[in-house]
C-alpha cells in the first residue's frame, strides 16, 4: 500500500512546486510596449491610461504604458533616445517630425500595416499621404487637427464688429475690439511650433502656401510671403504685449478670461466650458481670414499619426494589435475625445463612431466641432502641399524658423521683406546641414 502512493505523494509535491511560480512565468513572458506622446495636458493623460487600462486588460499577454513628452524637447530627446537603445516601441509623430527619426533608420515602414488598418477603417487619404515618401508609410495617423478663429459672438454684437473673412476687415475688426481692458486679437510670436503654425496660416491666406518649388529649391522669399509677415506684424499692435513668450496654453487663457476678443487655436472648447461661462450658444468659431482675392484659402490642418519604432517580431505584433484596438470606432472616439472638439477622426467610421459624437461636451458644441470639421478640409501643412512631400522641412520646423522669421519683424524692428530674405537664407542653411 505504501509503495502505491509514494508515486501520488511526488506529483503533489512537484506540483505546488510549480503551480504558484506560474503566475510570475507569465508576468515575465508580456510583452511590453511604451508609448511616448506629447499630450501633456492632464486630463488627456488620464483618458490614455484609461484606454489603456482597459486594452491591458483585455490583452493578458501584452502591458502598453505611457510616458508622457512635450513638443519643445521631443526633436532632441528622441533621436538622443534612439541613440542611447532606449527609444520607446510606439512614438507619436506630425509629418515634419517623422523624417528626422526615418532618417536616423529608426522607423519601421507600416504600409502593409496601414493597408490592413484601411481595409477595416478607411483613412482619409491625404492623411496617409502625409507620410507616404521614399516609397514607404513611415507612420498610422490618428487624429487630425486645423485652426480656427474662436471668439464670443456677443463681445462681436456689442462691439458692432461683424465675423470678419478678409485681412481687412479682420484688421479692421482687432482694432474695434481692441479696449483698455481687451486686446482684439491674440496671436504669439515665440519661437515656437504654435507661432510656426499660425504664421502659416497667413502664409495660406496670403496664397504664400508653397514653401517649395517643385524641384525641391525654396520659394519662401516671395512677395505673398512678404504681405503675409506684414499682416501678422500689424495684428500684433492689437495683441498682448507678452505674446512674444506664449505657447497654445496662454492663448486659450486669454481667450477663456475675456482679455483677448479673438483668437486663433485648434479649439478653446474644454477651457471656454471649464473656465469661461460655458455657454454654448455664445461660442463663435469661423475659418482664417484671408486677403481679399485669394483663391484658395485655408488653414493650417495635419494628421497626427503614430510611429513604429522596434524591429522586434513580437513588439511589433503587440503595438500593431494595440492601434488596432484604438481604432475601433467603440474605442477610437473616446481617444479622439481625451481633448473633445480638438482631435478629428482620420477615418470614415470614426467619424461616424456613437463613442465620438455622443460625447457629452461634443454633443454641446456640436455646431463648433462640425464647423471645425468643414475648415479642416481646407487644411494643408507646409512642405507637403500640391502632392508633394519634401522630407527637408523637418530641418525648417525642428529651428522653428517660421516663427524666427516673423521675430526678425516683431522683435528685431526688420521690415517684412527684410526679414522673409533672411528666413529663406536660414532655411537654405537648414537644409544644407
Amino acid at each position: 500500500m505504501r509503495s502505491k502512493f509514494v508515486p501520488i505523494l511526488v506529483l503533489l509535491l512537484v506540483a505546488a512546486m510549480v503551480l504558484p511560480s506560474l503566475p510570475a512565468q507569465a508576468r515575465q513572458d508580456k510583452v511590453e510596449i511604451t508609448l511616448w506622446h506629447m499630450e501633456e495636458p492632464t486630463n488627456r493623460v488620464e483618458r490614455i491610461q484609461t484606454l489603456i487600462d482597459e486594452f491591458n486588460a483585455a490583452h493578458p499577454e501584452i502591458e502598453v504604458k505611457q510616458e508622457p513628452q512635450n513638443w519643445g524637447e521631443i526633436y532632441t530627446k528622441a533621436p538622443a533616445a534612439i541613440a542611447a537603445g532606449n527609444a520607446p516601441e510606439l512614438l507619436f509623430a506630425i509629418p515634419d517630425f517623422t523624417p528626422i527619426l526615418k532618417d536616423l533608420g529608426a522607423l519601421q515602414p507600416v504600409e502593409d500595416f496601414v493597408a490592413e488598418l484601411d481595409a477595416e477603417h478607411p483613412f482619409y487619404p491625404a492623411t496617409v499621404e502625409q507620410y507616404t515618401y521614399d516609397d514607404h508609410t513611415w507612420a498610422v495617423p490618428l487624429y487630425n487637427m486645423s485652426q480656427n478663429l474662436w471668439y464670443r459672438k456677443s463681445v462681436l454684437e456689442a462691439a458692432g464688429v461683424e465675423v470678419p473673412t478678409t485681412w481687412d476687415e479682420w484688421l479692421a475688426a482687432a482694432e474695434a475690439l481692441t479696449t483698455d481692458a481687451q486686446y482684439g486679437v491674440g496671436l504669439p510670436a515665440a519661437k515656437n511650433l504654435y507661432t510656426d503654425q499660425v504664421m502659416y496660416d497667413l502664409m495660406i491666406g496670403a496664397g504664400a502656401s508653397e514653401i517649395y518649388n517643385d524641384d525641391g529649391t525654396l520659394r519662401f522669399n516671395n512677395p505673398e510671403t512678404v504681405e503675409a509677415y506684414d499682416m501678422y506684424n500689424q495684428l500684433l499692435q492689437y495683441s498682448p504685449v507678452d505674446s512674444p513668450n506664449w505657447a497654445w496654453g496662454e492663448a486659450e487663457a486669454c481667450f477663456a478670461n475675456r482679455t483677448c476678443a479673438m483668437v486663433i487655436q485648434f479649439t478653446v472648447i474644454t477651457t471656454y466650458d471649464t473656465q469661461a461661462e460655458g455657454d454654448a450658444e455664445d461660442l463663435g468659431v469661423a475659418p482664417i481670414p484671408y486677403k481679399e482675392g485669394v483663391e484658395d484659402p485655408g488653414t493650417i490642418a495635419y494628421a497626427n499619426a503614430v510611429m513604429l519604432l522596434t524591429d522586434d517580431p513580437a513588439k511589433k505584433e503587440a503595438a500593431e494589435t494595440f492601434i488596432s484596438w484604438l481604432l475601433q470606432p467603440e474605442n477610437y472616439g473616446r481617444f479622439l475625445n481625451m481633448e473633445p472638439g480638438l482631435f478629428l477622426p482620420v477615418t470614415e467610421d470614426g467619424a461616424t463612431a456613437d463613442s465620438f459624437w455622443e460625447d457629452p461636451l461634443v454633443v454641446k458644441y456640436q455646431d463648433q466641432v462640425q464647423t471645425m470639421i468643414e475648415n479642416s478640409t481646407s487644411g494643408r501643412l507646409f512642405g507637403f502641399t500640391s502632392g508633394n512631400t519634401f522630407p527637408s522641412i523637418a530641418s525648417i520646423s525642428a529651428q522653428n524658423l517660421l516663427a524666427q522669421t516673423l521675430q526678425l519683424v516683431a522683435i528685431d524692428g526688420q521690415s517684412p521683406a527684410d526679414a522673409v530674405a533672411e528666413g529663406q537664407s536660414l532655411m537654405e542653411s537648414a537644409i544644407e546641414d
